[in-house]
């Protein structure tokens, strides 16, 4: 299929998958919703940006840890329940943290609002590449599409809404979320035959597959250096909740166009592999720039930008690699990957602040460049064991090459 007919036929849909679509935007709004508040919560709540940070890594944590074991919950109560189940979550802590009265407690209920996310969002993934027209990769670009809109939607209304007061943005969250579970439990139907019940190890057990393992490994440091420029860059830019709003709309709104156009066209002329090994590096010299020019404002938010164009590529070429490169079934494959790159990122914020503390602004940076250098390596140096994912995909220069052949025949 062309680029031209899988993002034309993306739309045409069934309504069940844009209700899932729908709720997973506004799930993934919560991982960019703090970016804009958390100098207001460091200075209203008297913390300093490392425990700031941990807004993140608690609910990444928590997210990641939980994700291994959504597929065996789905297997047993049925993706539609555990869907509600999930946004029900999201709802209940995200109203507990709009009325917190301390940081400590913003971070514990931050943890069950991952709780919440990890339920929803590796069955949402699942679930759309199930009922989606049009094949596995026009549903993964519709889940990254979702997630890429989210992530630019969510620094947007935590900036608008932060400039209020920063417990707007968690009100919002949760009026959104009782808005999702009404299309979920309107909309989406719950198959008729039950399925097939999932060992409570198999997202561990599916780790084990090399492919898989190989894949996971190169997310956890892929997601260090995504969550290095996602979550740290708001101290640097020194911007009012709404100046990071804006700024990290565009972030997402560039992730979102790779994800639905950047990535299907580049991969008409290389193979998944490759693309991987062309645009990790880019993301890595993208980091180094910001770390050098990390003073310069209109340099850091050039940076955030064009780091958001390369982390839409890669989040879709990753994900589409991850569901071709074995036989396991999607939904266990999917909460395996994304349980351990949840606990990649998990690890990248407080760490950033840290290394900010200790050697300035250029050093997260610099970390996270090295993260994704290390998980292009990882990727080139295991390319055998992806060959899966690799032949399932035929590109237009394999299509021209078979052409040649055949005319000299």
């Amino acid at each position: 299929m062309s680029s031209g007919e899988r993002t034309a036929s993306i739309w045409r849909q069934p309504m069940q998958v844009w209700a899932v679509a729908f709720a997973s935007v506004v799930a993934f709004m919560g991982i960019g919703l703090v970016d804009p508040i958390l100098p207001a919560i460091a200075e209203q709540l008297h913390a300093t940006p490392a425990e700031s940070e941990l807004l993140f890594t608690s609910y990444l944590v928590i997210t990641g840890l939980m994700m291994l074991f959504t597929s065996f919950v789905s297997s047993r109560i049925g993706a539609k329940r555990t869907l509600l189940i999930g946004l029900g979550f999201i709802l209940v802590f995200a109203f507990l943290c709009a009325v917190s009265g301390s940081v400590d407690a913003v971070i514990g209920f931050r943890a069950g609002w991952g709780l919440g996310n990890a339920l929803f969002i590796s069955t949402a993934l699942a679930t759309i590449v199930g009922a989606a027209a049009g094949g596995s990769a026009n549903a993964i670009m519709l889940y990254e599409a979702a997630l890429g809109l989210g992530l630019a939607v969510g620094p947007l209304v935590g900036g608008l809404l932060g400039e209020v007061t920063w417990r707007a943005p968690f009100f919002g969250v949760a009026t959104l979320m009782a808005i999702a579970i009404i299309a979920i439990a309107v909309l989406l139907r719950a198959p008729a035959d039950r399925p097939e019940p999932v060992r409570l190890t198999a997202a561990f057990r599916a780790l084990a597959t090399p492919a898989l393992g190989l894949l996971a490994t190169a997310a956890i440091f892929y997601n260090i250096a995504f969550f290095v420029l996602l979550a740290y860059s708001p101290f640097p830019l020194g911007f009012s909740a709404l100046g990071i709003g804006f700024t990290f709309f565009g972030w997402g709104l560039g992730l979102a166009i790779t994800s639905i156009w950047g990535a299907p066209l580049l991969l008409r002329v290389v193979r998944r592999t490759t693309a991987i090994a062309i645009v990790l590096p880019l993301i890595a010299a993208d980091l180094v720039i910001a770390g050098l020019l990390v003073h310069s404002k209109p340099a850091l938010v050039t940076c955030i930008v064009v780091g958001g164009l390369l982390f839409g590529f890669m989040n879709t070429i990753l994900t589409e690699t991850v569901m071709e490169a074995t036989d396991i079934p999607r939904s266990i494959a999917s909460s395996s990957y994304s349980g351990v790159r949840f606990l990649g990122g998990a690890a990248a914020p407080p760490l950033a602040a840290v290394l900010a503390e200790q050697w300035g602004d250029t050093a997260p940076y610099v970390f996270g460049a090295i993260a994704a250098l290390i998980a292009a390596v990882i990727v080139v140096s295991g390319r055998r064991l992806l060959a899966r994912a690799d032949a399932g995909h035929e590109t237009a220069v394999d299509q021209a090459q078979a052409v040649l052949v055949g005319d000299a025949d």
